[in-house]
């Protein structure tokens, strides 16, 4: 795969590869127009969607440039503009945008017509004036960390069309490619981090409560939440504020100010950050392609003034807590019509909801403890740090015609969701989590490192990542997708 620098602050470079901060500042002075930014982006989407297949359902254009148009408009007339004004961003198919379709990935909500309303996550982007594009593609649910299902098919990733760009969240395709410069996603088991580091983009695992969770049951829990992804962590940040806050529809949802978007690092070292370091997460097989990616992010660190510790974690018991609170939570979104119909289901969605409806209190009490137990732990592992380094995934992108990695290192895997443990033991700390980029295989694939920091302090861990990203170049490492696309058509 050929690839590419696009930095941030180059203006040198075609619209679409600009930040999604370059992009505001550059209208909110008039040197751009929300029409010219839109058009961009949707030229680019028509150039490279149909061999990636990121965006399964989108507004017409012309919809989208009187919306542009309308935004600019607005802007002449003096009247107040939101932190995402004028911006193209797209919408996980997990949740509902007024006017398109949700699918969810699945065949039983296939053929349903366009959402009467906006989730309130989605409510939160547009009230900042970011214009919704259209959806990106999910496994059916969100079921697992590879992007494919019988509605839409497989996304693939854009430093190389033959292997995934991961999931659930299958937007960091949509990212990496420069067909927006700002998505949503959502992550209980690795589903904003597998894609961000197999597509060398930034997904952040928010605090639960955070970001308003869709009503229903699921929003009690802090095992599935929203996040923003972006091509560094400054955008990142940018969409996190618009997205952040209390709100009626959430239980959960903790009231907050809004904190302004984090300032680009000034200095390209990294003197008096302190990192935790674990390689495996207390013992979990990885692939030695990652572990050397890995070995060389920690000596460039190191060569930047960074403290690098290491430090050993227990996550003893963590998967079998995971699986039961996974489980139940897909009960309780599948119900009755997946034990009833499983045959509108994947195999696997039905067999979670399954396994769901056969837990005992028993089984919930013991995973929700050691759920508390292992929030406390990481608090703990974090005290005098700014966060704790791992890597994000076992293995690089795997092949596209896979349906999970069933083998790493001589350790096999008999379900989807076994080889996401690098990711499933965090999510039970209930910490925030970050993964930006760590470097490249020696084939050229993307590797990302996961950065946990402390519960609620978001803007601290972006604030992380954005001083690595911009003393590193590794966010800024881009696929030459014009030369790939024109080979493969």
């Amino acid at each position: 795969m050929n690839t590419m620098t696009v930095a941030a602050g180059d203006t040198s470079l075609p619209l679409y590869w600009w930040s999604a901060t370059d992009l505001r500042d550059a209208m909110a002075s008039g040197e751009l127009t929300a029409v010219e930014v839109m058009e961009a982006h949707l030229d680019r989407i028509e150039a490279v969607n149909p061999r990636i297949n990121v965006i399964v359902s989108q507004f017409p254009r012309d919809v989208l440039l009187k919306r542009a148009a309308e935004a600019d408009v607005a802007r002449l007339d003096g009247r107040p503009c939101g932190i995402l004004h004028g911006l193209p961003v797209a919408v996980k198919d997990l949740l509902d945008v007024e006017g398109l379709p949700t699918t969810r990935g699945s065949k039983a909500y296939a053929g349903r017509g366009p959402a009467s309303a906006d989730s309130p996550a989605v409510q939160r982007m547009k009230a900042e004036g970011a214009i919704v594009v259209g959806k990106t593609n999910t496994p059916e649910f969100g079921v697992g960390t590879l992007t494919f299902n019988d509605v839409f098919g497989v996304t693939r990733n854009p430093y190389d069309l033959s292997r995934h760009a991961g999931g659930s969240s299958g937007a960091a395709a949509a990212l990496a490619s420069g067909m927006v410069p700002l998505a949503d996603g959502s992550d209980s088991g690795g589903s904003l981090r597998y894609p961000s580091s197999f597509c060398n983009t930034i997904g952040l695992r928010t605090t639960a409560g955070r970001i308003v969770a869709d009503p229903g049951p699921a929003a009690w829990s802090p095992h599935s939440v929203l996040g923003p992804m972006a091509r560094n962590s400054r955008d990142a940040a940018l969409l996190l504020a618009a997205m952040s806050g209390e709100g009626p529809e959430s239980p959960v949802a903790w009231g907050r100010e809004r904190t302004a978007p984090i300032a680009a690092a000034e200095s390209a070292g990294l003197a008096g950050l302190r990192l935790a370091w674990s390689d495996d997460l207390g013992g979990l097989p990885v692939s030695q392609e990652v572990r050397n990616v890995l070995k060389r992010t920690r000596k460039t660190l190191e060569g930047l003034d960074c403290e690098v510790v290491d430090v050993d974690v227990d996550f003893s018991g963590a998967e079998e807590c995971w699986q039961i609170i996974e489980m139940f939570g897909f009960f309780m979104l599948g119900g009755e019509d997946a034990l009833t119909r499983p045959e509108n289901y994947s195999e696997d969605f039905a067999r979670n909801v399954r396994e769901g409806a056969a837990l005992t209190p028993a089984d919930l009490a013991r995973a929700l403890q050691a759920r508390y137990d292992f929030f406390h732990m990481m608090a703990e592992a974090l005290k005098g740090f700014d966060g704790l380094v791992a890597p994000a995934t076992p293995v690089p992108a795997p092949e596209a015609e896979s349906r999970w990695v069933q083998e790493i290192d001589g350790v096999t895997f008999g379900r989807y969701f076994e080889w996401q443990r690098l990711a499933n033991r965090l999510t039970m700390t209930s910490h925030p989590v970050l993964v930006t980029g760590a470097g490249f295989t020696a084939d050229g694939l993307p590797v990302g490192m996961q950065i946990t920091g402390r519960m609620g302090r978001e803007e601290d861990l972006l604030t992380v990542g954005d001083r690595i990203e911009q003393a590193t170049g590794w966010n800024a490492v881009r696929p030459a997708l014009g030369e790939t696309i024109a080979a493969l058509r």
